[in-house]
């Protein structure tokens, strides 16, 4: 039967990958494809919000950044999943879409993913990029890779496909990806002197003169000489510049200048759970990071977590609500355990647990003296919210995340002022990841 199913799969991979080779033929849209252990989705959405000023765009939906969800992006359609009916639909717009003149998008913005190696080989066999992005690479997602030099390896396929004259935009920051060599044009992004997309005095702005209501972030863009002030409203972690600046400098290879770029990213919003600010009960503010985790983003929650507290009066504690890091491989006790140690370091108040692999991050905490009884454990986010919303209080400042199987926005239901705004403002929320029942991963 599992055979029997593998069957249909492959087989339907190997039709849909020859549909979308036909819609590129016929409308030709410049392509640009965006690959990395963090960041692919937040980076897209950049893209988009600078490009759609000026083209046609279409980018990425929902998940679909494999061999199945790619070409659906490439026809315009969303899963059949287990309908034939839905398929038969799928299969028709395609018929009409080749058949009839349309305005078919101008640039198409693809999330490519690679888990494996071959993945890229693969996606880029049908898919030729124009512009290449690589946003980052760390130990996330390393179950089939011996080491992160093999995830770099396969992430940087993405940049050795360019089609022609095609650009790359890399993470100047990464020392794994600092060693790619483009085979055309480059702009490198990040916080470094060696990056010539960089981001300068980053600062928190805020929506009054008292510091209370948080607005966003600010920063000063540096390019070739040039210097721009940009306001992202809405951002609040500074490892989400990245994606700003890798959008402008896909903006300027289609000719859209650093102020245009800047303008656009003013409003530019974050997918649900990429560390967005949310009312709490009691007058509390929430972080909330639940989309997924990673080490790397983990890290990067916590350090938004203290820069935020530190920033003004308002918020008291610092709380982190912290589900397992999943996909780990044999690095899982040492990465939780680094996620304890930052949390130590950004002097955070109260720890909450949640998972068994969040055990090492707890002996962490405890082999380094932080009390007891501020450190809470927990297997599932339903029990964890439910004691996050006995104890916190007014002014409270709380991040939660985790990665997806933790299933972390349940914990932000929990304690979020308005819960009938849950479909609105968190992830995971339409009906089908709703009637599924938490369970242990």
């Amino acid at each position: 039967m599992a055979n029997n199913e593998s069957y249909k799969i492959l087989m339907l991979q190997k039709i849909l990958r020859m549909m979308a080779v036909l819609v590129l033929k016929k409308y030709k849209p410049k392509i640009v494809g965006i690959t990395g252990s963090v960041g692919k989705t937040s980076t897209k959405e950049a893209i988009f919000s600078v490009l759609e000023s000026k083209f046609r765009v279409r980018r990425t939906n929902k998940n679909y950044n494999n061999e199945i969800g790619l070409p659906l992006t490439i026809i315009g359609a969303d899963s059949g999943e287990d309908s034939l009916w839905r398929w038969l639909m799928v299969f028709l717009k395609w018929f009409w879409i080749i058949l009839a003149p349309i305005r078919y998008p101008e640039v198409l913005v693809l999330e490519m993913g690679a888990d494996r190696p071959g993945d890229m080989r693969y996606l880029t066999g049908f898919i030729r990029p124009d512009v290449a992005v690589i946003t980052d690479v760390s130990s996330s997602h390393m179950e089939f890779f011996k080491n992160i030099e093999g995830v770099a390896k396969e992430k940087s396929v993405l940049v050795k496909e360019l089609s022609g004259k095609g650009l790359a935009v890399v993470n100047a920051d990464n020392p794994y990806l600092a060693k790619i060599n483009p085979p055309g044009d480059a702009v490198t992004f990040g916080f470094s002197e060696e990056a010539q997309m960089r981001a300068t005095d980053i600062s928190f702005s805020y929506a009054d003169d008292y510091e209370e209501i948080l607005k966003g972030l600010s920063f000063k863009l540096n390019y070739k000489g040039t210097t721009i002030p940009v306001r992202l409203n809405n951002v609040l972690a500074r490892h989400q510049i990245y994606s700003a600046l890798a959008a402008t400098a896909v903006g300027t290879g289609f000719g859209i200048n650093l102020v245009e770029a800047g303008a656009a990213l003013e409003n530019f919003s974050l997918p649900y759970g990429r560390m967005n600010l949310i009312v709490g009960i009691k007058n509390s503010s929430i972080i909330d990071d639940t989309y997924n985790s990673s080490p790397t983003s983990a890290l990067a929650a916590l350090d938004a977590l203290g820069e935020i507290a530190a920033s003004g009066g308002k918020y008291f504690r610092k709380i982190a609500v912290l589900g397992d890091m999943l996909e780990l491989g044999g690095e899982s006790a040492e990465k939780h355990g680094i996620v304890g140690r930052k949390f130590l370091e950004i002097k955070g108040d109260l720890f909450f647990a949640v998972g068994k692999r969040m055990q090492s991050a707890v002996d962490e905490l405890r082999k380094n003296g932080f009390p007891q009884e501020n450190i809470y454990h927990f297997e599932s986010p339903v029990e964890a919210g439910e004691k996050v919303r006995e104890i916190i209080q007014e002014g409270d400042l709380v991040l939660v995340k985790g990665s997806q199987g933790m299933r972390m926005e349940k914990v932000v239901e929990a304690i979020m002022a308005d819960p009938a705004e849950a479909e609105k403002l968190l992830c995971r929320q339409s009906q089908h990841w709703r009637e599924i029942p938490w369970k242990s991963v």
